[in-house]
């Protein structure tokens, strides 16, 4: 059966119409073209079998830390310069190993992250040592007064922890149990809290 090819001219284009498919015109053979046939050839894609890990799953896990961290609070605060208005953050962090150890740090930087590691470290400068019971609680109550607020913290064996606000954070990351904390003052500044609960465990004795 014979081709029949018509040409037409279209300005400068010329238009090929054939009945023929072109793969019958212009055989591909990796005799005649090997370099074509290979660039043509779809290569196998390598997938790993169903069920292995990823390498991401191979690593070793990461190492916790020594102490837990908890952010009480974080401030964007301004300063006013010459040339207009300096920003910087304030962040109050309280880190803690849950097995008496406890502190509360404060710190300011340019960024959060500048800050944050400010105030962990003045966290650890700043750590107790909590004389807690077998139990988890303390050995009896106490009230301490540090700036404008004041708190107590008195032990009640079997109702596990009972406080809130900042004194709370303190006490879960100091390892303490079955006590009832309270604030005797309307002072809502979280620091102050913070460092009045740590100044009244630093005071129990057995």
């Amino acid at each position: 059966m014979d081709t029949i090819i018509e040409e037409t001219e279209k300005k400068d284009e010329v238009v090929v119409e054939s009945t023929e498919p072109l793969e019958a015109l212009i055989p591909v053979t990796p005799e005649v073209a090997p370099e074509v046939a290979a660039t043509n050839k779809r290569s196998p894609r390598s997938r790993a079998p169903r069920g292995a890990r990823s390498p991401r799953a191979g690593r070793a896990p990461r190492e916790r830390g020594e102490f837990d961290q908890v952010t009480l609070e974080a401030r964007r605060v301004a300063r006013v310069m010459a040339g207009g208005r300096r920003f910087s953050f304030s962040l109050t962090v309280v880190i803690g190993d849950k097995n008496g150890r406890v502190g509360v740090g404060l710190g300011k930087g340019a960024d959060t992250a500048l800050a944050i590691d400010k105030a962990t470290r003045d966290a650890k400068k700043h750590l107790i040592t909590v004389t807690r019971t077998k139990s988890g609680s303390l050995a009896h109550g106490i009230s301490t007064k540090y700036s404008s607020s004041i708190v107590e913290v008195i032990p009640s064996p079997g109702r596990g922890l009972v406080a809130g606000s900042a004194m709370r954070t303190v006490l879960e990351l100091a390892g303490v149990t079955d006590v009832v904390a309270k604030i005797h003052t309307r002072s809502k500044n979280n620091l102050t809290i913070a460092r009045a609960t740590v100044a009244a465990l630093a005071q129990i004795r057995v």
